[in-house]
């Protein structure tokens, strides 16, 4: 027999017993020489690199105002209203959920509302007025096919601080303040129907309510004919912060009052 295949045989007859190459048995040639190598050009690059972010980094100017929405889903709505943290017949905003201790948020660290999202949109079934800062389309329609209202509404920050720990806020005597219009960055956003925003035309809005049923495929229930039909419709004034309180009101929680502003002045502040 010839050299060649008697070499070949026993090669592959010896693959067959040695264990297969793979990271747990690879090890490192101890007879290899130790050279470092340094390739310049890279070196280089990547110090031009660094250097040239570093200075487009510096020029950039810094963003301490970039506005945070931590999220809500709708099955988290659904568990505070099935474990009586909620009350789904009471209009429901910022406030209503800050008081449960399970929506948490930190004005201080630029959060300026809830943004509602989708997840557990085939198990809501609730019906309520809710206010919120941002909502998809999926989320306004998971909403208004139980017959509930959504509503999207700018806060600035200050009122966001009141909303967040009211009692707080109350405590501190200070009046109520007014709500500030949007930026001019959210003027579109909550000035347009689609979204449900509280600055939109109530007609357009009525209109895209019944464009995003067909669209989806539900029948839209006429909430005139609801029996909670007030409640539902129940909406704050542009510039109101707190439901059933006006601007420059201060509540006084120890003795159970609410001190209005009497001056002529302050009053025409307030409503403006």
């Amino acid at each position: 027999m010839p050299l060649i295949p008697t070499i070949t045989e026993k090669s592959l007859q010896l693959l067959r017993f040695l264990p297969r190459v793979n990271h747990l048995n690879l090890v490192r040639n101890p007879y290899a020489p130790n050279k470092v190598r340094t390739n310049l050009y890279i070196l280089f690059k990547n110090h031009s690199f660094s250097t040239a972010n570093k200075q487009q980094r510096n020029k950039e100017p810094k963003r301490p105002d970039r506005r945070q929405y931590p999220p809500l889903s709708l099955y988290q709505l659904q568990l505070m209203i099935d474990s009586g943290r909620i009350n789904p017949e009471e209009p429901i905003d910022l406030a209503t959920l800050c008081n449960t201790n399970v929506y948490h948020m930190n004005p201080f660290d630029r959060h300026f509302g809830v943004h509602l999202i989708d997840e557990g949109l085939d198990v809501f079934t609730a019906k309520v007025n809710i206010e919120v800062q941002y909502a998809k389309e999926s989320v306004i329609a998971a909403i208004e096919r139980n017959g509930g209202i959504i509503t999207t509404a700018f806060y600035d920050i200050k009122s966001v601080i009141a909303l967040h720990d009211a009692t707080k806020f109350f405590k501190s005597g200070e009046p109520i303040p007014r709500r500030m219009l949007p930026p001019p960055d959210c003027i579109d956003y909550y000035s347009d129907a689609k979204n449900r925003g509280y600055l939109a035309d109530p007609e357009k809005i009525a209109e895209e309510r019944f464009l995003l049923s067909q669209k989806y495929g539900y029948k839209l229930p006429d909430i005139k004919l609801d029996p909670l039909y007030k409640r539902l419709t129940l909406r704050k004034d542009p510039r109101q912060v707190f439901f059933g309180l006006e601007p420059g009101w201060v509540v006084n929680l120890k003795d159970k009052q609410i001190l209005r502003p009497s001056d002529h002045l302050l009053q025409e502040y307030y409503k403006s």
